[in-house]
């Protein structure tokens, strides 16, 4: 029976590739819940990719299904932007699904993958990771600063597809060293300390933290107060309880304390005025207390 790749492995171009027919035998029915598993050397995106996928095929992409990508030159995050990661230093990867939930309930999606990869990372990799509203996952980096600052170590983009699926991408830095990353502001689980920078190991925990997160939800109908997911989130949020500035998509800042979740997952900022606002899109920056 093959076995995960050793956690010491190391950094540079011994960095092992991921061995689709291991994680196929672990990850694919009958012996797991995904029904098609596929992981290539290069995609500029894999959202973009799978959905290109089923739009053109659908029968060949049952949902579940996971593409999985050893290199992203051209990768696509929130408000358009891009980003880059060297070879086989990154868990990039897509999921389709077709959760039997209310449309409107798709709102919670990048919170409950946040939530889900802030879990698997606490279990596996033994960081304290934390989710900054919506969907960024952040892991303390000693190395750059003391007390350790909060650095971004993965990000999520959902996407609704025009059949009614949905792809859940996550990229998440794994080995890469300092210099490799795109922006200072980012960390990788190598630089944080991380017990496991196997990247099998890692794919498969957050595999199964999403599928323990995404039967909850979907047993509630897409409730995700129901389901206790809203409380879920707000305690691995490092959001929550800060005072914030949010740039807003139409433009204009807002400044306030945010203070809790919207019943669709929205974020509550108090403004200091006493009246409260709920934001659903736009960046958040998180400010000193006297900001």
């Amino acid at each position: 029976m093959a076995t995960a790749h050793d956690p010491e492995t190391p950094s540079g171009d011994e960095r092992p590739p991921l061995r689709a027919d291991f994680l196929r035998e672990l990850l694919v029915a009958p012996a797991g819940p995904l029904a098609r598993l596929e992981v290539v050397p290069e995609s500029g995106s894999t959202n973009a990719e799978l959905a290109a996928a089923v739009a053109h095929d659908p029968a060949a992409w049952p949902a579940p299904a996971l593409l999985v990508a050893e290199h992203q030159p051209g990768g696509r995050g929130r408000l358009g932007r891009s980003w880059t990661t060297p070879p086989r230093t990154a868990l990039l990867g897509s999921l389709l699904l077709r959760p039997d939930v209310p449309r409107e309930a798709l709102s919670w999606l990048p919170l409950l993958a946040g939530l889900a990869t802030a879990r698997a990372l606490r279990a596996t990799a033994g960081v304290d990771a934390v989710v900054k509203w919506p969907n960024d996952v952040l892991v303390p980096d000693p190395g750059a600063g003391e007390p350790a600052p909060l650095r971004k170590v993965a990000g999520i983009l959902a996407e609704v597809l025009p059949d009614g699926g949905v792809v859940v991408g996550v990229g998440l830095n794994v080995a890469q060293r300092r210099d490799e990353l795109p922006v200072p502001t980012a960390t990788s689980l190598a630089l944080a300390g991380s017990a496991t920078t196997d990247r099998e190991v890692v794919l498969v925990a957050l595999h199964e933290a999403f599928g323990e997160v995404l039967a909850r939800w979907q047993d509630a109908g897409g409730d995700a107060h129901a389901a206790g997911l809203d409380a879920d989130c707000a305690e691995v949020s490092a959001t929550l309880g800060t005072r914030v500035r949010v740039e807003r998509v139409a433009g204009g800042d807002v400044v306030g304390l945010a203070t809790g979740l919207a019943p669709d997952g929205g974020l509550e900022v108090r403004l200091d005025d006493g009246t409260t606002t709920v934001h659903h899109s736009g960046d958040v920056h998180h400010l000193r207390p006297h900001a």
